[in-house]
């Protein structure tokens, strides 16, 4: 198998792991197809991404506005606190979920970063002001 036959055949597997997840995450056929889009067109998050389906973590070598994307998991998770009363968003914990909307997110961030930046800062699932 040459290079390219071997990339290829990577980047079918990472394309399958993106929509198997957003299945499991409950998502729509269409926003696995646009989110593997996204990735695959960013160097950086399809390093990070290929990292992550060989060892089940973070690369964290990827930043924008200085954020990774165990920054912004760790936002979404304190974020989503606010939501524990909510049944009907439970399913918001589930980890399927969660990593596709760190890799979302990062995605919008790369159009947008200070957008993003801010309500890093600003919004946390704290109840003080």
């Amino acid at each position: 198998m040459d290079e390219r036959e071997q990339l290829e055949k990577a980047l079918t597997a990472l394309r399958e792991f993106v929509y198997r997840l957003a299945v499991e995450a409950g998502e729509e056929e269409g926003y696995g197809e646009r989110l593997w889009e996204g990735i695959r067109q960013s160097g950086g998050l399809l390093q990070e991404l290929a990292y992550y389906y060989d060892n089940g973590q973070f690369l964290c070598k990827y930043e924008v506005a200085g954020y990774t994307l165990a920054d912004i998991l760790v936002w979404q998770v304190d974020h989503s606190k606010l939501y524990m009363d909510r049944p009907e968003d439970m399913n918001r914990y589930r980890q399927p979920r969660l990593l596709l909307a760190s890799f979302d997110t990062m995605l919008q961030m790369e159009r947008n970063p200070q957008v993003f930046a801010e309500k890093m800062r600003c919004e946390t699932g704290q109840d003080i002001q």
